[in-house]
């Protein structure tokens, strides 16, 4: 069996009687404010009202040759999502070819025997399809959508290029997107303002050899290394089905989209998975201070520390502590620093994520008339003073996890952005159940006394403080 040519076109059948919508607006809301309202509905509280459960149905299945399926059906619009997750990002890459992780992303679309060069995006596109993709530290998707009869052509689509994108890579297609990657990395860090910032990071938090310790994008020297060959061992090393899972969302009916996933993948010849390394815990041994100079008119303060990795223990907690400290105009950084002294002009907080460690990272721009220096004394002074002065109030931390709840829901707001979250509690947990019985529960725990103790685990480590002054300035550090 094969994948076989033309692909399916629009028009091929996809559902068949439907199943009773599982989840869609009540009456009352008009069409166009079925987004956020939708989810809303659909959240279920328990009896006690201290959990929360977001509705969101699946079924999940697991092909002969490792490929793991999950359906979730939503009739809300006639639309479908296909996701795909590898489990690879930058920190599966081998010593001096960093970037290949990206890389790949990028070489996905340029094309295998059947589906030429420039075809991929034709075909799906003229069939009312989109597609695009992202990497990151820790794995690879690749998402389309599109009218519910397109489903077929779009599995078609990806089942090829699993399969033999491999044997039509040249020289050709790698020097040119090579030469696009080493653009963006231009683009986005070089030749950005504050670009640096995450540059230096990533350098100082993880040691060197630690996988986080480069950037996804990678240096221009290993993207200059790269071979085809190389680049061919990455393929068939991690873009296997034991490394990949598949979710197909939308205007389905699940019993014929399982089907469809099993005609056109299901003959793939099973691969053995690839082997993760889980790295030990990182810490810093003393804090570090990186000052740089940049084509920038306002100067910035960025500190960070190691804090709870995905769904590690503290990781909800922390999550809130970053709302409480920047979640908003009552936020206690946003008001006291931006609104009641302006030291700050602009100030971010967040608690970023990966598989095997995670950030809390906080990021001012100085406000007129004052300095990094002074900005920066200020922060640390109101994180101390919520680490170890007066605990947060029961007000406060109840704002901030409205805040986190919000931002949570808003993030599930559309198709493709379920069907991603779906994936990422399979790929990363192995159980997709996580994401609707405890991604919003997990904050609804969190207390004042537990933003007190993440505060004190956290802010008592060193941290990464990464300063950025207008070039023409003199420091006045």
């Amino acid at each position: 069996m094969g994948l076989g040519w033309p692909p399916p076109r629009l028009g091929a059948s996809v559902g068949g009687m439907r199943s009773p919508r599982p989840c869609r607006p009540g009456p009352s809301l008009p069409w166009a404010a079925a987004g956020v309202a939708l989810w809303t509905l659909c959240l279920a509280s328990s009896a006690t009202a201290t959990s929360t459960e977001l509705q969101i149905a699946y079924q999940r299945f697991r092909l002969d040759n490792g490929l793991t399926v999950i359906l979730h059906e939503d009739h809300t619009t006639p639309e479908v999502a296909v996701n795909l997750w590898f489990h690879v990002g930058s920190k599966d890459e081998a010593p001096h070819r960093t970037g290949f992780a990206h890389l790949f992303e990028h070489l996905m679309f340029m094309g295998t025997t059947r589906v030429p060069d420039g075809e991929f995006d034709r075909i799906m596109e003229a069939l009312g399809g989109q597609n695009n993709a992202s990497t990151d530290e820790d794995r690879t998707n690749y998402y389309e959508s599109g009218p519910a009869p397109l489903l077929p052509t779009l599995l078609w689509l990806e089942a090829d290029r699993l399969t033999s994108l491999a044997d039509a890579m040249t020289e050709k297609k790698l020097n040119l997107q090579r030469d696009v990657v080493k653009n963006e990395r231009r683009q986005s860090y070089e030749n950005r303002p504050y670009g640096g910032v995450e540059l230096a990071l990533v350098d100082r938090l993880w040691p060197t050899g630690h996988p986080y310790h480069h950037p996804v994008i990678g240096s221009h020297a290993d993207l200059t290394a790269a071979t085809v060959k190389e680049v061919q061992t990455f393929f068939r090393t991690y873009y296997v089905p034991s490394n990949a899972t598949l979710v197909v969302a939308g205007d389905i009916d699940p019993k014929t989209a399982r089907a469809e996933v099993e005609r056109y993948f299901a003959w793939i010849p099973p691969r053995p998975p690839p082997l993760h390394l889980t790295p030990p815990p990182a810490r810093l041994a003393q804090p570090a201070t990186v000052r740089l100079q940049d084509r920038v008119q306002v100067a910035q303060v960025t500190l960070a520390w190691h804090a709870p990795a995905l769904r590690r223990r503290g990781a909800a907690e922390a999550t809130v502590l970053a709302a409480v400290l920047g979640g908003g105009r009552s936020s206690r950084l946003q008001r006291r620093l931006v609104y009641d002294t302006k030291l700050a002009s602009e100030i971010n907080v967040k608690h970023d994520t990966h598989e095997h460690d995670g950030i809390l990272e906080i990021t001012a721009n100085v406000g007129e008339g004052h300095t990094a220096a002074e900005l920066e004394r200020a922060i640390r002074n109101e994180l101390g003073l919520l680490a170890l002065g007066e605990m947060p109030s029961e007000r406060e931390v109840e704002r901030a996890r409205a805040f986190v709840e919000r931002t949570t829901l808003e993030a599930l707001d559309g198709l493709n952005a379920r069907a991603d979250a779906l994936n990422e509690y399979e790929s990363m947990f192995g159980d997709p159940g996580l994401l609707r019985r405890d991604h919003l529960a997990q904050f609804v725990r969190v207390s004042p006394s537990d933003v007190r103790w993440i505060a004190r685990l956290i802010f008592a480590e060193p941290d990464v403080a990464v300063i950025v002054t207008p070039r023409s300035a003199t420091r006045a550090h």
